[in-house]
């Protein structure tokens, strides 16, 4: 590695922590708290959009949509960020993080407003539109996971990078209670104006009109946030790692850096460079286990409003004592004890409760048991995001060379949607009542809620042995564990060698 370049990367790990650190981890992690929104407050929607496009007149069960619907909704987003993690992976490495971190913004929040409004009344329209615009929602999404881990990763020192690189996804578990207020606070609103009897009373009137505004609204709402961070983005500069062994420009790097981070680098002056363009499905189908144990009442008891605001309240408490708290504990403790231990941990604690679940399910379902059930359920989140789901984005922005780090991490962050696209479908059906007449409407029969838990725990198992294979990054500089130093050697000792000969 050249002098100069050597000089401007160590400066950054031994940088101290600084207030820059922290407006970065608000600016950077917008993009997940948008996502996470998205995904507390779709499975709202998704139930209210049945009663309101899917009513069937005489039917003992309000409306709800047909399963091709369902799917699409809450699975084309999911396909959208696995193509945006793979595209805006890779041309963050070709154009540099900074020039196209402002496009992810602005498609989310262009699409978050689109989706609000949905163009058109009838089911088909407001289907065709929702999926369109919510496919375009996850590509911007996408597209947030490897830009905003590689530049909080580009940013940190090599003391607490991994806290702060968890502190960004941690913005998700912010975003999943923001969503629970606003989907609480516009549904009891609209109950308190517009009063409605329970399905079972009066199975047209207990959806009202007005209900129609309350999933826009909702939604039209995510574009909120990203939009009040779009100037900050906008202002941060190009990492320096890029600038500095991507672009080849140390002084421009040593520049940047010392602007935001008030530290002094010197650099040798050189001529720039001309870079040419070079879960698992649980948080989706919360709500359908939450009626499967009897936590929620019967659907036809209540009025769609009451139904949205009583999902909500549920699903917000699930969302503060078992995901919120489990992503800020990775945050405290992730520097401290290392990516190894907790990924480690989180699977075999995963493994643990959802086994202890499943086992004994008819147990749980029981009257009076169905605390108990929660507690354990809530385990799982705590461990998910104290665990894998935070480790497996901060790692792979620590483990690949600068050159290729948003790609490699885009690439890592498909993976893991993939998954979850498999798992979205998988559990949706999955979980149906093995009676078909219990199943769903237009649901054929699954294999049930206990065995579709049972799945779930032989993943965990399967994730877990797979953590030996990860590496610990604690402590280490990104040229370390790239070891790009050791290529950068290597090549300027071949060169020598040449030039002697």
């Amino acid at each position: 590695m050249a002098k100069d370049q050597e000089v401007v990367l160590t400066k950054l790990d031994d940088a101290r922590t600084q207030l820059f650190h922290f407006k970065a981890i608000v600016i950077a992690g917008m993009g997940f708290l948008t996502d996470a929104y998205d995904l507390f407050c779709i499975s709202l929607v998704t139930k209210l959009l049945g009663r309101i496009y899917y009513h069937v007149d005489g039917s003992s069960k309000p409306g709800s949509l047909p399963p091709n619907v369902a799917a699409a909704v809450n699975v084309v987003p999911l396909c959208g960020t696995l193509a945006g993690q793979l595209f805006f992976g890779w041309l963050g490495d070709k154009m540099g993080r900074k020039r196209v971190y402002g496009i992810t913004l602005m498609l989310m929040m262009f699409c978050y407003i689109a989706s609000g409004l949905s163009f058109g009344s009838s089911p088909r329209a407001v289907k065709v539109t929702l999926c369109f615009f919510r496919f375009w929602l996850g590509f911007g999404i996408g597209g947030d996971y490897p830009l905003s881990a590689t530049i909080m990763a580009a940013y940190s020192n090599k003391k607490t990078r991994g806290a702060f690189v968890a502190a960004v996804f941690a913005m998700q578990g912010v975003g999943i209670l923001l969503g629970g207020v606003v989907a609480l606070t516009v549904s009891s609103i609209f109950r308190a104006k517009f009063d409605a009897p329970p399905y079972s009373v009066d199975p047209l009137g207990s959806t009202p009109a007005e209900a129609d505004y309350v999933w826009r609204i909702i939604l039209m709402l995510g574009a909120v946030p990203a939009a009040l961070t779009y100037y900050w983005r906008m202002k941060l500069p190009e990492t320096a790692r890029y600038t500095a062994l991507v672009a080849k420009n140390a002084t421009k790097a040593s520049e940047d850096m010392s602007k935001v981070l008030n530290v002094e680098i010197q650099a040798e002056k050189e001529k720039p460079l001309d870079i040419k363009s070079n879960s698992f499905g649980q948080n989706l189908f919360q709500k359908d286990i939450f009626s499967a144990i009897g936590w929620l009442p019967k659907a036809p008891t209540m009025s769609a409003l009451d139904e949205l605001y009583k999902i909500a309240r549920a699903q917000s408490i699930l969302a503060f004592c078992g995901t919120f708290l489990g992503y800020w504990f990775t945050v405290f403790l992730i520097d401290r004890i290392g990516r190894f231990s907790i990924q480690l941990l989180g699977f075999f604690f995963m493994t643990v409760f959802m086994f202890a679940l499943a086992i004994p399910y008819n147990h749980w379902i029981q009257k009076g048991n169905h605390a108990g059930f929660l507690v354990m359920y809530g385990l799982t989140f705590f461990f998910a995001n104290f665990g894998p789901n935070s480790t497996t984005f901060v790692v792979p922005a620590e483990v690949f060379p600068a050159r290729l780090r948003s790609t490699c991490h885009g690439i890592s962050a498909a993976a893991g949607k993939a998954g979850a696209i498999v798992g979205a479908f998988g559990f949706l059906y999955a979980a149906q009542n093995q009676d078909k007449s219990k199943a769903d409407p237009g649901y054929p029969a699954g294999i049930g809620m206990r065995y579709a838990l049972m799945v779930l725990g032989v993943i965990n198992v399967l994730g877990l042995c797979c953590t030996f294979l990860v590496p610990e990054t604690k402590g280490k500089s990104l040229e370390e564990m790239s070891r790009e130093n050791e290529e950068e050697e290597q090549q300027t000792e071949e060169t020598h060698q040449i030039e002697t000969v």
